[in-house]
């Protein structure tokens, strides 16, 4: 029992004080984005169960590979919010608050959006490739899935939880987020399954990406930072330079 209780506070610990500390003093405060989300989902599907607001809601939000590319980029913003007619709604508002609201406490509301579209794109751009390929095809479709509508926060949900679960060391957890989308693909092998494995293989390039920019970048701070002092101790030993004068600190930059 205590290693199993040392085993999650290594791999929530951080991520659990950092989510505690802002709820305790922020309380709602903190999440004004993931609320408005929430808000959102809510609206659209009142409206799209109206007579008057079916079209509508397709109109704007509704995602389907046949689609002119441009009009489904145009439409993938809000069809994030905009839930599946064949899942019930409640499942959706309880995955945007719950992990929406985590994120964005983490890691800011920006953020949060940013991924959650990156992670949204792939999958909408994945369905085009994968209907091109064919079903004979490894990561292929069938044609008929073109006709799909693609709605819903579940790719973004799956990438914003590997997300943050990987900026927060949560390894394991990101681990077992990834195993489990595979999972679902070899259970049941459909377009959402298989639209979820390109959110995490998106969202996994960008820790890619985040991880070689913080490494190189500690690197290139250090070696600037040896190259100044290096220059600033020459210049202090140099007789009459201005920077050996006054107070010997280092001259003020803009």
């Amino acid at each position: 029992m205590r290693t199993l209780a040392r085993w999650a506070r290594e791999e929530w610990g951080l991520l659990y004080v950092t989510v505690r500390e802002a709820s305790l003093k922020r309380r709602l405060r903190a999440i004004p984005m993931t609320l408005a989300a929430v808000g959102l989902t809510a609206l659209l599907q009142w409206v799209q169960n109206q007579q008057w607001g079916y079209q509508f809601v397709q109109n704007v939000g509704a995602v389907r590979a046949e689609d002119p590319l441009w009009l489904a980029l145009l439409r993938t913003p809000l069809s994030l919010f905009v839930p599946a007619l064949d899942l019930p709604v409640w499942g959706a508002l309880v995955q945007i608050l719950l992990v929406f609201g985590i994120a964005e406490i983490c890691i800011g509301w920006w953020r949060t959006l940013t991924i959650a579209y990156v992670a949204t794109l792939a999958g909408t751009l994945y369905a085009r490739v994968g209907i091109s390929l064919g079903t004979h095809a490894p990561f292929g479709l069938p044609w008929t899935d073109a006709q799909v509508v693609d709605t819903g926060p579940s790719a973004a949900v799956v990438g914003l939880a590997v997300y943050v679960a990987w900026r927060y060391g949560a390894y394991a957890t990101a681990g077992a987020v990834t195993v489990a989308m595979v999972a679902e693909v070899l259970v049941k092998e459909n377009l959402a399954g298989k639209e979820h494995l390109a959110a995490l293989m998106a969202v996994g390039m960008l820790c890619l990406a985040v991880a070689v920019r913080h490494r190189f970048g500690h690197e290139l701070r250090q070696r600037l930072r040896r190259a100044y002092g290096r220059r600033t101790r020459r210049g202090q030993r140099r007789p009459g330079s201005r920077t050996g004068r006054g107070s010997g600190l280092p001259p003020i930059q803009s």
